[in-house]
């Protein structure tokens, strides 16, 4: 059976703060730029909460996510019908349920990829990214009634500095994560009485932090899961960033292997490709989605270059791991743990399919351990709802008979930048992007609004062909 994507009416949940792994019991410590933000009116940071205007209802909704990925979300809020809008009961009425919604929608592509952060110690600035990142969805110009996290990574290291800097300027507003929507969504998946193994497809960041693990266990424990649970994690090294056409792991203009390519290799460890799965992979060589070099008729070197193949690698190797852990659970759901991920369900579903028919010595050996109604599951429409649900509470929600509005930044190098700071495409140099610190009032990066110029064409008609309301909203205002 093709696995796919299904909604889930969840009955209701709080969206709780997820914790580094390891930080759960240690004691919450304020960031520099909070301070700032709440008690330096000399700051650029400052945020003057106490101007915030009373009336929520009529202020857009913010959605802020380390690139293009976010509109994932911003797609599943524009789609979303599981109410009357009339009443805000559950059941979908043939109405929009954000038909009267105005939404800022901020893409941090200057800093991405976020999940390398954690890899290079850096904890602490993307802490401070993800802070930075909500001043701009809630200071002036750009007052938002609610402030939605799109991206799993900044979820997992960023939600509680949010909560922290929202509770102390004391603006009445709400933040939202994406971590409890994709694992409530899991956990009604599988159902409270039976086993199974959940896997976790996410950024490296994200997966090193716990969150979805942590997450998981800790609501099933609190359902009260009577069966055996157990999750496999895949982290995404490279996948986030070919979606967005990031020239460190994916170049379209390469032609052969190239040195600043930093994503999977040939290997041995967890985190390489491996020969002995090519005829699983089941790579594309054509286009150019695939530099490689051989030794004889031996692959010495490969490269993978298309975002198609970064997904073909990652759910084999997450399946292809399941597999060796001999659990005897059958692979129930993949979470898809980073709102890049959506944009490849097809090639998901094809991989799946792919080895559900792969025979070992005229044996199915994946077969048996994938779930004949495995899902994959998108935390997007779990995170629309949820904030449908906190602003029908909140009586914020604007239900107007109104087109939608967006308006749509992204952030650039800071044009004051020394030039050795930056690559020879522009885009800030690895070393120096994650070799800053927290505390700093420099500019290494400015927002501007989306243009033709700032976004990659790949990423435009990607846009286009996957998420049509977005990209109607957002040809409306680029230049």
């Amino acid at each position: 059976m093709k696995s796919k994507i299904i909604v889930f009416l969840i009955v209701g949940y709080a969206l709780t703060a997820c914790n580094p792994k390891g930080t759960s019991s240690e004691k919450f410590e304020s960031i520099p730029i909070v301070e700032k933000a709440i008690a330096n009116p000399t700051s650029i940071y400052y945020a003057n909460y106490s101007a915030y205007p009373k009336d929520l209802k009529s202020l857009p909704i913010g959605v802020f996510d380390s690139g293009t990925g976010g509109l994932t979300v911003l797609e599943a809020f524009l789609d979303l019908d599981l109410f009357h809008n009339n009443s805000g009961e559950e059941g979908a009425d043939g109405v929009p349920d954000f038909m009267g919604e105005n939404f800022i929608y901020l893409a941090d592509q200057a800093n991405m990829p976020y999940g390398n952060y954690p890899a290079e110690g850096k904890q602490d600035y993307l802490r401070e990214l993800a802070v930075k990142n909500a001043l701009f969805l809630t200071k002036e110009p750009n007052r938002s009634k609610i402030v939605v996290i799109a991206c799993n990574t900044a979820t997992a290291y960023g939600l509680r500095d949010i909560e922290n800097l929202l509770e102390r300027g004391k603006a009445g507003l709400t933040v939202v994560g994406v971590i409890n929507a994709g694992s409530n969504a899991s956990l009604d998946n599988v159902g409270d009485l039976n086993n199974a193994a959940i896997g976790v497809m996410a950024t490296v960041g994200t997966i090193a932090s716990g969150g979805y693990e942590n997450t998981i266990l800790k609501l099933a424990k609190e359902r009260n899961h009577k069966g055996n649970l157990k999750v496999v994690n895949q982290p995404g090294l490279g996948f986030a960033e070919a979606v967005d056409m990031e020239v460190d792991f994916i170049d379209k203009k390469a032609a052969k292997t190239r040195e600043n390519y930093r994503g999977p290799k040939i290997g041995t460890d967890s985190a390489s490709i491996k020969l002995e799965l090519l005829d699983r992979y089941n790579f594309y060589f054509g286009d150019g989605a695939m530099l490689s070099e051989k030794s004889g008729n031996k692959f010495k070197e490969l490269q993978l270059n298309s975002s198609g193949n970064y997904a073909r690698y990652h759910l084999v190797s997450l399946i292809e791991k399941h597999r060796l852990s001999n659990s005897g659970l059958l692979l129930k759901n993949i979470i898809l743990g980073c709102t890049h991920y959506p944009f490849l369900l097809d090639t998901l579903n094809k991989v799946v399919d792919e080895l559900r028919n792969y025979e070992q010595n005229g044996v199915k050996i994946y077969d048996k351990i994938l779930s004949d109604d495995l899902t994959f599951i998108d935390p997007a429409i779990y995170t629309a709802k949820e904030v449908y649900k906190i602003l029908m509470r909140e009586k914020t929600l604007n239900n107007s008979p109104h087109s939608n509005n967006l308006e749509a930044y992204i952030s650039i190098p800071a044009r004051s930048l020394n030039a050795g700071n930056l690559d020879k495409n522009g885009n800030l140099a690895y070393k120096y992007k994650y070799g800053r610190d927290i505390g700093s009032e420099e500019q290494t990066v400015e927002v501007v609004p989306f243009s033709r110029n700032n976004i990659n064409p790949y990423n435009l008609l990607r846009i286009k062909e996957r998420l049509p309301l977005s990209y109607q909203l957002i040809n409306n205002i680029i230049k």
